[in-house]
């Protein structure tokens, strides 16, 4: 395996069911590390035997597996708050199972780290939803420990120092933070740059992804996501708040347009981005 530059570029995609063909289009953008996304109907009997030798093959290396779950729905505010994550009561406990197991196929694999959203958590200490989820999340971390790996939640749906507040309590070393700046825009919930300054002890990898806020006449809504470059992060702010915190992982670039041809054009420039930033 080639070793990495500090912040290498990296991608973010979604597992498919031929993982040399599902990563040979990043390949040829010469990029050589990222994040997995596993969706929620993804079969895990004999993933690993295909994705190890794949990898090693393409010399690409996965930092995170990202857990998604059947079911959920990020059409606006209220539909993330019903559906994301191990809130929603009815879907809790087959999620937590689903991320042990994924935790084991990482494991598998050689990835060092799982993540997901973990959906709304309630500021409420008391609220019987904050309780199970937390306990959930300290269960997740400690079988990600035995494996040597970490947690990471996903920023964007509560504020950072409401997310600071949740870690400290589940009180689990390698419960760490997935920053994604635009999600803090999306949602609404702050300023990522004041953001990163508030939880870079615990941020173990980054999304470069951009977008706008939210419209102020429409109640629920979530903000755009925008090529990267073109919404209101400010990459550059962004890239230049991550080298001064001494942050060396990878830039992993995330694009979610459902058009996959503009999808890649849109990663494409993202990569020339932030080589020129980085």
């Amino acid at each position: 395996m080639q070793n990495l530059n500090d912040r290498e570029l990296g991608v973010i995609f979604w597992a498919g069911p031929d993982p040399a063909a599902t990563l040979a289009p990043y390949l040829d953008l010469g990029l050589r590390c990222g994040q997995l996304g596993v969706p929620g109907d993804y079969p895990l009997e004999g993933a690993a035997a295909k994705w190890k030798p794949a990898l090693e093959a393409a010399e690409f290396r996965l930092f995170t597996a990202v857990a998604a779950y059947t079911g959920e729905d990020y059409a606006d505010i209220p539909t993330v708050e019903r559906t994301v994550g191990f809130i929603p009561e009815a879907t809790r406990a087959g999620r937590v199972e689903r991320t042990l197991r994924i935790s084991d196929f990482a494991a598998e694999v050689g990835i060092p780290g799982i993540g997901c959203h973990v959906g709304f958590v309630p500021e409420d200490t008391k609220a019987p939803a904050y309780i199970a989820v937390r306990e959930d999340v300290r269960r997740i971390c400690d079988h990600a420990a035995r494996h040597g790996q970490t947690f990471a939640l996903e920023t964007g749906q509560e504020p950072a120092r409401v997310l600071l507040a949740f870690i400290r309590d589940v009180n689990r070393p390698n419960l760490r933070i997935n920053f994604d700046p635009a999600n803090m825009i999306l949602y609404g919930t702050g300023d990522p740059i004041e953001a990163l300054d508030i939880l870079a002890p615990h941020v173990v990898t980054v999304h470069c992804k951009d977008g706008d806020w939210p419209p102020k006449d429409v109640a629920g809504a979530l903000g755009t996501e925008r090529p990267l470059g073109e919404g209101s992060v400010g990459m550059e702010r962004f890239i230049a708040k991550l080298k001064a915190i001494g942050y060396k992982n990878p830039l992993v670039i995330e694009r979610e347009a459902s058009d996959p041809v503009k999808r890649m054009v849109d990663i494409r420039s993202a990569v020339a981005l932030l080589a020129r930033l980085r």
